[in-house]
C-alpha cells in the first residue's frame, strides 16, 4: 500500500491510499462529517446492512472480483432489512472475500473503500458532501496528472539534450572511420538511435511507425509515448553509449551492456513509483491504465 494522500471536504480531512493500482478513500473519515469521531463505525454499519447498499456492493464485486463469494453475499442479502441483522465492513470483507473495501491500521487507519464505493457512501452522509467529495478528488487527480506531465516533459527535454551528446560521439568517433558519402551519414545516426530503441523499447523506429501509422502521420515517434521512467533510463543510456563509442567498444558488446543496465534501472524505477512506469497517453494525461501503445 502506497503513501497516504489527503483531501479536505467541508473541513473534514479524508485519507486516500493506493491499493492494487487504484485509489481507496477512507469512509471512516467521511463518516465523521455526519456524526463525529465516536459514531463513525456505527454509520458505516448502518449503511452496509441495508439491501440497497448490499446490492450495490455485491454488483461491484461481481464486476471486478473473480474470487467474490456469491453464496455468502446472497446469505447477507436475504437478511438485509431484518431488525436483528448487523454487518460490519470487516465481516463483509472476511465472509465474501471482498476487495472493494479494506481495513487499515495505524495513524491513518480505518475502513477504506474503492472510489466507486466511497462516492456511493457519500450519499449516506448527504448529497452536498458527496458532490464536494467528488470535486475535491477530481482536483487531486488533476494536480497529480499535471505533476506527471511536467516531469515527463522535463525528462523528454533531458533525453533530447543527451541525444546531442550521443550524436556528437558518433560524429567524432564512428563516421570518420567509414567511407560514407556526406548525404548518407544519417544512416549511421539512425542505426545508433535504433540500437537504443531496440535495447529499451524492443523495436526499431521504423517497426514502431509501421505499427502506429496514426501517430506516425502526426510526426510522433516511439519516444513521444515513453513513460517517465523510460525517459529517465533513455537519458542515462544515451550518455553511456556515447562514452562506450568514444572508448571504441563494439556495437554488439555495447548493446548487451545497455540491455543489462536498462533492465536493472527500470526495475528499480518501476518498483519505486509504479505510476511513472505507465505510458504517456496525450498532452492532457500522462497515464493510461487500460491500454498499452502497440509494439512498445
Amino acid at each position: 500500500m502506497s503513501k497516504t494522500k489527503t483531501i479536505e471536504v467541508q473541513n473534514i480531512v479524508i485519507s486516500i491510499v493506493e491499493y492494487q493500482d487504484d485509489d481507496y478513500i477512507c469512509i471512516t473519515d467521511m463518516a465523521k462529517a455526519k456524526e463525529g469521531d465516536s459514531r463513525a463505525a456505527d454509520i458505516i454499519k448502518n449503511w452496509i446492512r441495508s439491501r440497497t447498499t448490499l446490492e450495490f456492493l455485491g454488483t461491484w464485486e461481481q464486476m471486478y472480483n473473480p474470487n467474490f463469494k456469491v453464496v455468502e453475499f446472497d446469505h447477507f442479502k436475504m437478511q438485509a432489512g431484518l431488525p436483528s441483522f448487523v454487518l460490519s465492513s470487516t465481516q463483509w470483507i472476511e465472509k465474501t472475500n471482498a476487495i472493494g473495501m479494506i481495513s487499515k491500521s495505524g495513524r491513518y487507519g480505518g475502513t477504506f473503500a474503492h472510489k466507486d464505493i466511497a462516492f456511493e457512501f457519500g450519499s449516506a452522509i448527504n448529497p452536498v458532501f458527496k458532490l464536494y467529495l467528488i470535486k475535491e478528488y477530481q482536483r487531486l487527480k488533476q494536480i497529480e496528472n499535471n505533476q506527471y506531465n511536467l516531469e515527463w516533459n522535463v525528462k523528454r527535454i533531458l533525453s533530447k539534450v543527451n541525444y546531442q551528446i550521443h550524436t556528437d560521439a558518433i560524429k567524432q568517433n564512428i563516421i570518420p572511420q567509414l567511407n560514407f558519402e556526406k548525404d548518407k551519414e544519417w544512416i549511421i545516426y539512425a542505426e545508433e538511435a535504433d540500437l537504443l530503441n531496440v535495447a529499451l523499447f524492443g523495436c526499431t523506429a521504423k517497426q514502431w511507425r509501421d505499427a502506429n501509422l496514426e501517430h506516425a502521420d502526426k510526426g510522433l515517434n516511439i519516444r513521444d509515448f515513453a513513460s517517465i521512467n523510460e525517459l529517465a533510463v533513455l537519458s542515462n543510456i544515451e550518455s553511456l553509449n556515447a562514452d562506450m563509442i568514444i572508448n571504441k567498444i563494439e556495437k554488439l558488446e555495447r548493446f548487451n551492456k545497455l540491455r543489462q543496465i536498462i533492465q536493472y534501472q527500470l526495475q528499480i524505477f518501476n518498483e519505486k513509483d509504479f505510476m511513472k512506469a505507465l505510458k504517456k497517453l496525450s498532452n492532457n494525461s500522462n497515464i493510461n491504465d487500460n491500454k498499452q501503445i502497440d509494439n512498445e
